[in-house]
């Protein structure tokens, strides 16, 4: 493949590469993921993609388009790195898991400031495009909804709208079991795809 797009395309090919080297019934087992012996089996937000081992190949099972290239890295990720972890019923901010600190200024532009100024201003269509999606309906923020990115895992967007005096704000919260469950870059990854897939879907 003649690399053009660096910056999606050679993590997707170092990954994808790694990828023919997993164990997949170990990737299953640590991950809960379905594996039949052909194919991986993936929620991601509520749809449903069949993943093909060793040599990859993405296909969603509703018969539509497949996503992007970051979030199929983010995909390959889940399935080599990522951990099934018990949620104990509790939320964290991305500052309060591990690496939180250290990543807090490119996940706060990424993330927090593109939610922001992406949704704030355009609150039904947010709200539209949430409800569309399946999430639950938040009372916090001026519209908050959560959603379960992949299963057992849950994110909640809650979006505040600006007025004179103050800039519209965003925060997005994890389940507990993302402390372990994923390493602190596909939390960040994770927070742009909720937002890249809700911004689709307005």
């Amino acid at each position: 493949m003649q690399i053009e797009n660096h910056k999606e395309e050679v993590p997707f090919a170092h990954y994808e590469e790694q990828f023919k080297k997993l164990d997949a019934a170990e990737a299953a087992a640590r991950t809960g993921v379905k594996w039949d012996g052909k194919e991986f089996y993936v929620n991601l937000l509520g749809r449903e993609f069949a993943i093909t081992h060793p040599d990859y190949a993405i296909r969603a099972l509703d018969n539509g388009p497949v996503p992007p290239l970051p979030t199929q890295t983010f995909l390959l990720r889940y399935l080599q790195e990522s951990k099934k972890v018990a949620w104990c019923g509790t939320w964290k901010t991305f500052r309060e898991m591990p690496w939180g600190e250290m990543y807090i200024t490119p996940y706060t532009g990424r993330v927090l400031t593109r939610a922001a100024y992406t949704f704030s201003f355009k609150l039904k269509a947010f709200a539209a495009a949430c409800e569309k999606m399946g999430a639950i309906k938040l009372p916090h923020g001026d519209a908050g909804y959560q959603f379960e990115l992949v299963p057992g895992f849950h994110i909640q967007i809650l979006i505040w709208q600006g007025d004179e005096e103050f800039p519209p704000n965003a925060q997005v919260i994890y389940s507990d079991n993302f402390a372990e469950g994923f390493a602190a870059e596909d939390r960040v990854v994770a927070g742009d795809i909720l937002i890249s897939t809700i911004k689709a879907n307005m």
